[in-house]
């Protein structure tokens, strides 16, 4: 009887939940969501950018593309380097390591924006003294992060995916270089958009205010602004 009672008190009641589409071994969409909509990461990046779109200003670096400092930045932006670790890149006006980028000048940039690569740079404490290093006094780094995410398959296939990242991390990275008072970081997601984006479901898939609710112990992506 007891045995019953303690079974009965939860909540859905054991073997009675439903998945629905969700009871696969196989996510929805490999790509991240790409294939269906918006990635439901990128619609945490991109709010912070647009929270923080004023520091895309003057002499701006981006890193892999410079699709997010010209969108975001638009007329304030009077210069925008792309950087890229592989040679021969189109866009690229200046390949380096992040993690071994000594040719690059310093105190160059007003801004850089690093979204969702220091995953992929082994050396992540080296990358993070780079973008120090680059970054005029009083510029703006803006980075974002992948807390719950999957592999990068492309990424891993070509220079590697090596790590997922906390706010706590993301905090200790930054303070080893700037003052810790210059140091703003921010955790966005909840379990159900966690659930959703491991499957590659898209931010169309999900209602406004599930995109928009936050459970600090479950850190879909982590964004920092920080300050030289």
């Amino acid at each position: 009887m007891i045995r019953w009672l303690r079974q009965a008190s939860r909540w859905p009641l054991r073997g009675t939940i439903r998945f629905g589409a969700l009871r696969r071994f196989t996510p929805i969409s490999r790509v991240f969501g790409f294939d269906r909509g918006q990635p439901i990461d990128r619609f945490y990046i991109e709010k912070f950018l647009s929270a923080h779109a004023g520091d895309i200003r003057g002499t701006v670096l981006e890193v892999a593309g410079n699709e997010y400092a010209l969108r975001f930045g638009q007329d304030r932006v009077t210069r925008c380097d792309v950087l890229h670790v592989e040679a021969g890149h189109p866009r690229a006006t200046i390949v380096a390591d992040l993690a071994d980028a000594g040719s690059i000048p310093s105190d160059a940039f007003d801004c850089i924006v690093c979204t969702q690569t220091l995953q992929h740079v082994y050396r992540v404490r080296e990358a993070v003294a780079t973008l120090h290093r680059l970054l005029k006094p009083g510029g703006v780094l803006l980075i974002t992060v992948p807390g719950i995410s999957q592999i990068s398959r492309f990424d891993m296939d070509r220079w590697g995916d090596y790590w997922r990242f906390t706010t706590l991390s993301a905090r200790r990275l930054c303070e080893e270089l700037f003052l810790p008072a210059n140091v703003s970081i921010e955790a966005h997601g909840s379990v159900l958009t966690a659930v959703a984006f491991l499957h590659g479901l898209a931010a169309e898939d999900l209602r406004p205010e599930e995109l928009h609710h936050c459970d600090p112990d479950y850190e879909l992506v982590i964004t920092a602004r920080v300050v030289k």
